[in-house]
């Protein structure tokens, strides 16, 4: 049988370091809950880190620096940013309801993009409908997806 077929073993594991998720190349800006968030995942990630260095399990320990990585890189990178107390406007940290023309109505809150979960009433402060609402007032249209909606409340 020919060597050229046949795999040496080079005393590694098999497992190749994973790529490092990507950073967004907007500002990091977070809420107070926002960075807790952050801490938080930081904190259950070095956990899950000594354990799985304790366990010797490489595949795990490959996974979670690569989270590590990341996690640390957005903490590093943070600006807390506190929701206007009386806001006039909508704004980062502003929780904004709309109106649309089918009579629904849905409120988010504008948050950084880590925190961000739509279906929890969370909106990215870069995603195309924050970017619409920001700096509007209450009785202002926006386009908000395929339609215009009323701004409602700002809170």
């Amino acid at each position: 049988m020919s060597r050229a077929f046949v795999k040496e073993d080079d005393g590694g594991d098999g497992i190749e370091p994973l790529p490092d998720r990507p950073i967004s190349p907007h500002p990091n800006f977070v809420t107070p809950e926002g960075l807790a968030l952050i801490e938080r995942q930081l904190a259950e990630l070095q956990e899950r880190h000594a354990a799985a260095l304790k366990a010797e399990d490489r595949a795990v320990i490959a996974t979670v620096a690569r989270e590590l990585r990341y996690w640390s890189a957005r903490r590093a990178s943070a600006q807390v940013v506190k929701a206007p107390a009386a806001p006039s406007e909508a704004a980062f940290g502003a929780t904004v309801t709309i109106a649309r023309d089918d009579g629904r109505k849905q409120t988010w809150r504008i948050v950084g993009e880590d925190e961000a979960d739509p279906a929890h009433g969370t909106l990215s402060y870069v995603s195309p409908v924050a970017r619409a609402l920001i700096g509007k007032r209450v009785g202002d249209m926006v386009r908000a997806g395929n339609s215009d909606a009323e701004i409602v409340a700002i809170s």
